[in-house]
């Protein structure tokens, strides 16, 4: 990479108040990657540098603008109005040539080996060196195969995960026990069970227990004891608070090494 480009790297994730190991965590790749990239040791994939960009807020070509000429790409590169038009794609022909990209206001193209790859806002498009492909875009992914595409008109794309309403089940449960039973009160305790049944799911999701509310379910132990046994000393579960942070926070520090130890032995092999 550029050092004029790793420099701005630096720059760029001091002023957004990040360490290697914090900016490391939000691509999802190691700090070492991340640190050989502001050494100017090794350069970030397509997928990072469109995710770098995002992240600080500034277009690829501010983040990549250096003052070396950047090369252009062959003659036979893939064109995307081509491809738009006749639903083919041109690719290198030679084989074992070094990799080209080519950054401009069109996108991000990349060709290596017959094989390319290019990104812009309208999505990603790739070509292998065989002849499949493929086209992700706003309206789906197609598929692409002999130069035809499996899935041109609709498109194809992950069915989207079905999401049970906790919000509208727990509201209709205070309802019926306030119509009901006329519990009004204490009944609005169950409204409380909102956020934590949620922050509950999306902590399981994401594998990630600081995104549990557990302020608002110390909260609702606090209440509920004081209300239904008329004991205050609940409060004693604030005190839990710090603690749960803090256990959440080592073992995440502690996975995060263990991971780092099995790089060291895959680097070491």
């Amino acid at each position: 990479m550029n050092i004029e480009i790793a420099n701005r790297l630096v720059n760029l994730r001091k002023q957004n108040n990040l360490s290697q190991e914090a900016l490391a965590e939000k691509l999802g790749i190691s700090r070492q990657a991340v640190s050989k990239w502001e050494r100017a040791e090794a350069s970030p994939d397509t997928d990072n540098l469109i995710l770098l960009a995002r992240l600080y807020g500034v277009s690829l070509d501010e983040l990549l603008r250096t003052e070396d000429e950047i090369p252009m790409p062959e003659e036979n590169a893939w064109n995307p109005e081509t491809e738009t038009e006749n639903k083919e794609w041109e690719y290198a022909e030679k084989e074992g040539e070094n990799a080209h990209i080519y950054i401009g206001k069109e996108g991000i193209h990349i060709s290596k080996d017959g094989e390319q790859v290019h990104v812009d806002w309208n999505g990603a498009h790739g070509r292998e060196m065989g002849g499949a492909g493929y086209r992700s875009g706003w309206d789906g992914i197609h598929i692409i195969e002999n130069g035809e595409e499996i899935y041109p008109q609709q498109g194809w794309a992950a069915e989207p995960r079905r999401r049970f309403p906790v919000a509208l089940f727990i509201c209709i449960a205070y309802l019926a026990i306030g119509i009901v039973y006329q519990a009004w009160h204490p009944g609005w305790l169950l409204l409380l069970w909102i956020p934590i049944l949620e922050s509950l799911i999306s902590s399981v999701k994401k594998r990630n227990a600081s995104c549990f509310a557990y302020p608002v379910a110390a909260l609702v132990f606090f209440l509920s004891l004081g209300i239904f046994t008329g004991n205050w000393l609940g409060w004693i579960a604030f005190l839990t608070i710090p603690l749960y942070y803090s256990l959440v926070s080592y073992l995440k520090s502690l996975s995060r090494h263990r991971k780092w130890k099995k790089q060291q032995k895959k680097g070491g092999m």
